[in-house]
């Protein structure tokens, strides 16, 4: 009879407790905000969110030594920061597998998830093999099955479009004011700035696409703008997919790459960050036009920006803006 009075007691304290809590206003946060992201993009978008406040948050960008995301695996460390932030900002899609089981086993109950994918919804675009890009091989037993086929998987790179990143960092935003309704106000201005400069590139992207007789690009490697080239009526030709693993192209796409060169009279050949040039350099000793005004051009697609490259000042913008002048050039 005791144990029941005081178990009866203890459950009306605790529905007290808890209906007080209830009648409270939200208060200020007394620690600092954790916040981890996987690649470059999100982490500066975060920082440029937070603004004045940044220094009053612990962020981490997990992808941060040259570590291609299609081949990150996190350490045990990685995890257990995942674990206990309050924020965590993921690509999402094959290549973020990983993040689904670390997301199952988690310490913080009220962490904020963003995935980009989820987050972009219906915008995000299914991985397109267009005509002559290798096709990309895996060996089961003695059979080779076609890998990556239209319809299969989601193109990850979504960061790449001025567009997309307006949607994003404002869900970004929204999702820090939860957890810190103090400052609410500020990450709302912050990013209503931070758009402005985003609609002032995207407008500096279409006007050299317009002005450009031009409306082809193509590269002699993978391919991780589609998002770009879509938002901005671009044609394009590459040598893989964007989340290929391949290395070796195909007599017929090198052949058919340096086809479309001659076809087309381009003058520049593009790669991504830390090619070897090697497939483009392959392409351009099979033009038969014989001219040698072309040149190998690299477009930077943010996927193995380092820690030293933030320190030395690498920002989105400042990235995209280089793209675009990249992108100018390749339009001649």
């Amino acid at each position: 009879m005791k144990k029941r009075i005081l178990y009866l007691m203890c459950t009306a304290l605790a529905a007290g407790a808890f209906a007080g809590c209830a009648q409270q206003p939200k208060q200020p946060r007394q620690d600092r905000l954790k916040i981890v992201t996987t690649i470059f993009p999100e982490y500066d978008w975060v920082r440029e969110i937070l603004g004045e406040n940044a220094e009053e948050a612990e962020l981490t960008m997990l992808l941060e030594d040259k570590v291609d995301m299609h081949s990150f695996q996190p350490t045990a460390e990685d995890l257990v920061e995942i674990s206990a932030c309050d924020m965590f900002v993921y690509v999402g899609g094959e290549s973020d597998e990983w993040a689904e089981d670390a997301l199952k086993d988690v310490s913080n109950p009220d962490m904020v998830v963003v995935n980009l994918l989820e987050t972009l919804g219906d915008m995000v675009k299914e991985e397109e093999l267009a005509e002559g890009m290798q096709k990309e091989a895996h060996e089961h037993g003695e059979e080779a099955h076609d890998g990556h086929k239209e319809g299969e998987a989601y193109d990850e790179h979504v960061w790449l479009s001025l567009k997309n990143t307006r949607h994003i960092c404002q869900t970004i935003a929204d999702k820090l004011g939860e957890l810190d309704p103090e400052h609410a106000g500020s990450y709302q201005s912050n990013v209503s700035a931070y758009i402005e400069k985003l609609n002032g590139l995207d407008e500096k992207y279409q006007k050299a696409v317009d002005q450009s007789a031009r409306k082809h690009i193509l590269f002699g490697d993978r391919f991780p703008f589609r998002y770009l080239a879509d938002d901005y009526g671009l044609t394009y030709y590459a040598a893989f997919l964007g989340c290929s693993a391949e290395t070796e192209a195909s007599f017929e796409t090198i052949t058919f790459l340096a086809g479309k060169m001659d076809e087309l009279k381009l003058n520049r050949i593009l790669v991504i960050d830390g090619s070897d040039n090697k497939i483009a350099d392959t392409i351009l000793s099979n033009i038969r036009s014989g001219r040698q005004d072309q040149k190998i051009l690299s477009m930077d697609s943010m996927q193995s920006t380092t820690a030293e490259d933030v320190k030395n000042g690498a920002t989105y913008l400042s990235v995209m803006e280089k793209n675009l002048e990249t992108l100018k050039d390749a339009l001649e």
